[in-house]
């Protein structure tokens, strides 16, 4: 990677599926590094404020459309964190598909971390990033660990996620996470339980973190 960037941020972002293990790599990258030196920002916290439409109309969104996200914001966000100045992150309700109206603070950090199925879609937001992760996983894997999540994390039925990930997960999956793929500069089998791939990865970002910030 360039070394011309002293003094400003690594972007680091990883994508991939639903259930793909994106965030157990974003974990064990936290780990690797130091959570003190990351801005971590998931693009789940973005989706839009729906607290306008009804329950009914809420449900019938296709939250695995980029339209769903404010990925403008998440746009900003970064670009304010590579200038030095702090943000707000979102906190999104998943069971009322509504933002709370609380925010996190997230100071500028040397690393920034972005994941989410859909950000290498954006091109202006895969501009933004020094390295591209994919997390890759067979389908019915990602399913399991959908349904396993939204069950119990986030209280909905089984029919209710079988209907989604038939309807839209699926379908979006194919259209716009899938093909994104091609802009990762790594595609990561079995996620973060490739511990090959993750020491590679941590030591790749603890080089690029020395080059630009010798004394972080």
């Amino acid at each position: 990677m360039e070394t011309d960037k002293g003094g400003l941020p690594v972007v680091f972002g990883v994508a991939g599926g639903t259930g793909s293990g994106k965030t157990t790599v974003a974990h064990a990258i936290l780990d690797q590094v130091g959570a003190e030196k990351i801005a971590f920002l998931p693009h789940d916290a973005y989706y839009r404020e729906l607290s306008h439409l009804s329950e009914e109309e809420r449900a019938k969104v296709n939250f695995d459309h980029p339209d769903s996200l404010e990925t403008e914001l998440l746009i900003h966000d970064v670009k304010e964190l590579l200038a030095g100045r702090a943000i707000d992150l979102p906190v999104y309700d998943f069971t009322t598909h509504t933002r709370t109206g609380e925010t996190i603070r997230v100071e500028p950090a040397p690393i920034i971390l972005v994941e989410g199925i859909l950000i290498f879609s954006d091109p202006e937001l895969r501009e933004l990033m020094d390295i591209r992760i994919y997390v890759d996983a067979d389908a019915d894997l990602r399913f399991i660990r959908r349904m396993t999540r939204d069950v119990q994390e986030r209280k909905r039925t089984v029919e209710s996620v079988i209907d989604q990930y038939m309807t839209t997960v699926r379908p979006m999956h194919v259209e716009f996470v899938e093909p994104s793929k091609r802009y990762a500069d790594v595609i990561v089998p079995e996620g973060g339980f490739n511990r090959v791939a993750m020491t590679m990865i941590g030591a790749r970002l603890k080089e690029l973190l020395q080059q630009r910030w010798p004394t972080a």
